[in-house]
């Protein structure tokens, strides 16, 4: 719908509004934005255009309507500009007094009755400064939809309330930063702002309530408030940099203007503009970035001498490296080397590494860690369409009649891709479907929630695309024109009966033939899936499965439909689009293709490993059986993340040579015969790659801490101590030689990727770039997608007592080995440390109480960790976070891997739990947001403001009351 304001705003005419946000839309709280429109006072930002409609903005009448509305809003707000932490050029309602020349206010500034709330670890509200204008409201309720924030408009004095009335600290707020964003003051503001945004505003309460009066008696007009608070503003920009950059957590991709003040982090600001995110962030996005100035942060190189670190120069360290790396290759030949590269380094920095591995010492044994995950799913939709990535964009997420997850805790693991989804289902009608072990926040919401047993979504899937063609409900004239293998596939699906599926699943065929009558009547699906279904033995066929069913209901080639397996980390898609994978060149061409090889061999000179090299798990076998001998490691903490970690650190200790390059000493530095002190992405420029295959650039915005450097930069320097000529001054350069040799990347450009530009790969010469695949066919030899019959191997069982399923993965706080977000003092506040979730019934079974240390034991190893007893597992299934190694899951995961990628298999791990003491010390505290209490509601329900006893529609032509006219 275009409203009035939309429409003036066409015309290049702006109208007054506070509660109004491009990304919110109306909520009519204000009353700033009134217009005439054919004669009737009517709020512009809610007001359906017409065509013709007779619009008055500037008429006498109008201005005294909006001055009163103003003065409303100033009797709830007391301006104090020049020494407010919020006067940065962006405080609304200063930049609305001044487009008023507002210079008095009529109503005085009345104080609410409440205290400031400032329990909360990263933000406080100000209740005597908050104008009501409900923007905060309705980003909790409909554009993060945790349903946290509501207005009590009954009370005498209305005000925001979470929870309807708790502490912030003690509600169910996930620390989104949703609210603090869109807040038009400074009513709810960052505490990393407060004292430090400005010249004054570092004073104590009652100094600053004097010089609140001091400035009033000062500046007794609003002109010269402004006038003054303008200036001290524009000396704010000297001393405070936005720096735009992309989000370094998970893979959706969240862009966003940082600030910073020297080395201190002030605010993220989301922007309108950040094409995968918008204004949304989480709360390891918005406050979780307290590691950048970590004391325990590696500044210095560090070098082996026996037992011990020592410190050293960048000089002797890469001398070093160089000298032992020439060593190994001239012993041992260039295939007893190996390279990991990190899936948080840029795009630029996987590509070198990879060049490193193959160009300068001539293997192929190059992999990172989408090994450890999403693998499998780019080997699935590698045989059905044709490219590893998601088929669409996360709008086309939003915008699909179907939205299935499968093996993902979305709201957890992807929190902001998430609320396009809820949002979408709340407002807009969408139906959801969770297949998942575990109850979490989007099964509760779903409209079919299926749990499957451990490692049996193969069966389903298949189930139901049989039922789907049993009953003539395919798209025929879709597979016809666009899809081979029909027949084949067919009949691989003989054995899959619903009666079959419900045997091995668990799930009842009735629920079954549910999901395919969805699938049936929605006009657009998409399925989403995570390490749910790529951790198993069998992940890449269940991907391959998922890829399939949505070949046999059309639901490729088109706006909202498609499938979209979720990366984990910022750039495991773009790690692995670059190059740094055994068998692929960057863009995903084979290392074994002749053509493509010699592309490559004239741009770098010199000739290339002609055969694939290792992949991670196939290193570690190699170490241990005395191939490889040295190994490489960029920002991964493998020693941790990997399966089975006892024979991980085993292949470690035989290594002859071992480089780690991180942020911090981590347990696999400690391995190391020199460890390289590398930058983090705040500290460097380049382009990250995310979930939906969208390139964005990021900016340097501090200063390399100490003496560590960008990734680029020590292996350009390496490098060149290796004996390559390495020109590269910027990482504009390095994407500029990826861009010439990978026709995926062919159009893109730093130019291109300019501020919150970007760009979907495959781009074209000219920087056409791909929101949408397959709409005109698919990357195989005919044009058309492949149906692939594939077998079901049941799962190896554990035998010998081990007799509970740990289910394993990510949580909301906390991000892969906890080495980032267990530096953040607000996060560690509400998730302080490592806890095994217990089902109900075996907590009654075997007498567990929250807070019971209790003994996790398998085949391979235990750990011991407190127990939380939760309804989110059932039976015989606990769930273990994957982000700290106070419990580390791989202390007990084994070496079983996916069948054609060496994925391992985390989900498939069984254990016995002993109970060691029974005393409760429950490692969730009470003021997680779990034991919140939301309160739903449609959003900032304004109505209810309206037939308040002191709400009056502002007077003029067309008299209101009650928000309606009479």
């Amino acid at each position: 719908m275009k409203t009035v304001m939309d429409f003036l705003r066409d015309q290049g005419i702006e109208v007054p509004h506070l509660c109004y946000h491009p990304s919110l839309g109306p909520i009519q709280t204000c009353d700033l934005c009134l217009v005439s429109a054919d004669g009737k006072l009517v709020r512009a930002c809610a007001e359906p255009y017409r065509e013709g409609m007779t619009i008055e903005t500037g008429s006498e009448a109008v201005k005294a309507v909006r001055m009163e509305a103003m003065d409303r809003i100033l009797s709830q707000h007391e301006l104090y500009c020049t020494v407010c932490e919020n006067n940065n050029g962006n405080c609304e309602i200063h930049n609305t007094v001044k487009q008023m020349k507002v210079d008095r206010q009529n109503l005085p500034f009345q104080a609410k009755s409440y205290p400031v709330d400032d329990s909360h670890p990263f933000y406080r509200y100000d209740p005597d400064q908050c104008i009501l204008c409900g923007r905060c409201v309705e980003a909790c309720q409909n554009l993060q939809v945790n349903e946290t924030l509501s207005i009590d408009w009954e009370a005498k004095t209305p005000r925001v309330i979470w929870d309807g009335g708790s502490s912030i600290d003690e509600s169910s707020c996930v620390s989104c930063g949703h609210c603090v964003t869109v807040c038009p003051c400074n009513a709810l503001m960052e505490k990393t702002m407060i004292g430090e945004a400005g010249f004054l505003t570092g004073i104590q309460p009652d100094t600053l309530r004097s010089m609140i009066e001091i400035t009033k008696e000062a500046e007794p007009g609003y002109r010269e408030l402004i006038a003054v608070s303008d200036m001290e503003e524009k000396m704010r920009r000297k001393e405070i940099r936005r720096t735009k950059t992309v989000c370094t957590y998970c893979g959706v991709g969240c862009s966003f203007d940082i600030w910073t003040k020297g080395r201190d982090i002030l605010k993220v600001e989301p922007q309108p503009e950040a094409p995968a995110n918008g204004i949304s962030t989480c709360v390891k996005g918005k406050f979780g970035w307290d590691f950048i100035n970590s004391p325990k942060r590696l500044t210095r190189p560090l070098v082996r001498r026996g037992e011990r670190f020592y410190e050293t120069s960048w000089e002797e360290a890469l001398s070093l490296a160089a000298e032992k790396f020439t060593e190994v290759k001239e012993s041992g030949g260039p295939d007893a080397l190996g390279f990991i590269a990190s899936s948080k380094c840029t795009n630029e920095e996987a590509y070198l590494m990879q060049k490193l591995a193959r160009s300068v010492i001539g293997t192929n044994n190059v992999d990172n860690c989408s090994r450890y995950c999403q693998t499998p799913a780019t080997k699935g939709l590698f045989r059905t369409v044709g490219y590893g990535g998601d088929a669409g964009s996360i709008r086309d997420i939003a915008e699909a009649d179907l939205v299935i997850t499968v093996g993902s805790n979305t709201a957890d693991s992807h929190p902001v891709l998430a609320t396009r989804i809820k949002r979408a289902h709340k407002l807009h009608g969408q139906k959801l479907v969770v297949v998942d072990l575990l109850e979490h926040e989007m099964a509760e919401r779903a409209d079919l929630f299926l749990r499957p047993e451990s490692s049996t979504d193969f069966v389903w899937l298949a189930a139901v695309t049989r039922y789907i063609v049993d009953q003539g409900w395919h798209d025929t004239v879709f597979i016809e024109e666009r899809v081979n293998g029909l027949d084949d596939y067919v009949d691989s699906l003989n054995p899959f009966t619903l009666d079959y599926a419900e045997s091995v699943t668990g799930i009842p065929r009735e629920k079954l033939i549910r999901l395919a009558e969805m699938l049936r009547d929605a006009d657009s699906t998409c399925i989403l899936w995570a390490m749910g279904v790529t951790q198993h033995t069998g992940g890449s066929d269940t991907s391959t499965a998922i890829s399939n069913l949505l070949l046999i209901t059309g639901n490729y080639g088109r706006p909202g439909t498609g499938a979209y397996p979720l990366r984990g980390h910022n750039n495991v898609q773009g790690t692995s689009d670059f190059g740094a994978l055994p068998n692929v060149f960057p863009g995903y061409e084979s290392v074994e293709d002749e053509s493509v090889r010699r592309r490559y061999e004239r741009e770098w000179g010199g000739e290339l490993p002609k055969k694939a090299g290792l992949d991670n798990h196939s290193m570690l076998d190699s170490i241990l059986k005395g191939g490889i001998r040295s190994l490489y490691i960029i920002g991964e903490d493998t020693a941790f993340s990997d399966s089975n970690s006892h024979h991980v650190q085993e292949a470690f200790r035989q290594l002859d040579f071992m480089v780690v390059q991180d942020l911090f000493l981590t347990k696999t530095a400690r391995f190391a015969d020199v460890v390289l002190p590398a930058s983090p992405s705040l500290e460097k420029e380049g382009t990250f790659v995310n979930t939906e295959r969208r390139v964005q650039r990021l900016y340097q915005a501090i200063d390399p801490l100490g003496d560590s450097r960008p990734d680029w930069i020590i292996l350009r320097d390496l490098a060149r101590r290796l004996g390559a000529d390495w020109p590269y001054d910027h990482p504009g350069a390095v994407m500029a030689e990826a861009a010439k040799l990978a026709s995926m990347f062919a159009g893109v450009t730093y130019d291109r990727l300019e501020g919150y530009k970007s760009l979907q790969w495959p781009v074209a010469p000219d920087g056409t770039d791909a929101p949408f695949l397959y709409a005109d066919g698919f990357p195989t030899s005919d044009g058309k997608a492949r149906l692939v019959p594939m077998p079901w191997t049941a799962p190896r069982r554990t035998e010998g007592g081990y007799d509970l399923l740990l289910n394993n993965g990510r949580m909301l706080e906390h991000f892969h080995e906890g080495n980032m977000t267990y530096r953040s003092r607000g996060i560690r506040h509400k998730v302080p440390s490592a806890y095994v979730e217990v089902s109900t019934e075996l907590a009654a079974e075997r007498g567990i109480r929250d807070g019971a240390r209790v003994k996790l034991v398998s085949p391979f190893g235990e750990e011991t960790v407190y127990a939380l007893v939760s309804s989110r597992v059932r039976k015989k299934e606990l769930y273990l976070s994957i982000h700290t190694d106070q419990a580390s899951v791989n202390t007990l995961t084994g070496s079983d891997v996916d069948r054609a990628t060496h994925t391992p298999a985390y989900k498939e791990v069984h254990v016995r739990l002993e109970t060691l003491d029974r005393d409760p010390v429950c490692p969730l505290p009470g003021h997680h947001p779990r034991y919140g209490r939301k309160n739903p509601q449609t959003g900032v329900e304004v109505e209810r403001k309206w037939q308040r006893e002191d709400y009056d529609f502002p007077r003029g032509k067309g008299e209101r009351k009650n928000g309606r006219t009479h």
